[in-house]
């Protein structure tokens, strides 16, 4: 399969990266099958350069870009490729239902005291 990714370059603990086409096998820096542009989040704003067409064109050939890549072109125009994911819920906590807030506003029934028997 073939995926767009972003590819490392830059200095240690300056990271810049190129957009490039890829076999999904290949490394994270590996052989890569043409760049599309880079990628610095370095600057304010981050800086982004991508050439929409050459994306446009694998994405047809069915390239399928990363999570990452996809919010990238999501910003440069390129539509219909980026699905937001949705936020699994975090261990530990149950998650709400609607019955839950409606049995807590039912009031209790008064409780019978053994007084009065």
């Amino acid at each position: 399969m073939v995926k767009i990714r972003l590819r490392r370059v830059g200095a240690k603990k300056q990271p810049s990266y190129r957009i490039v086409v890829a076999d999904s096998h290949s490394p994270r820096n590996g052989s890569f099958i043409e760049n599309l542009g880079h990628y610095n989040p370095l600057t304010d704003p981050p800086t982004v350069v991508v050439n929409v067409e050459k994306a446009k064109v694998w994405i047809s050939k069915g390239a399928q870009p990363t999570e990452a890549v996809a919010r990238l072109l999501a910003k440069q125009g390129v539509e219909g490729i980026f699905k937001p994911r949705m936020a699994a819920p975090k261990k530990g906590k149950a998650p709400e239902t609607a019955a839950a807030p409606a049995a807590a506003a039912q009031p209790e029934p008064p409780k019978e005291s053994k007084a009065q028997a």
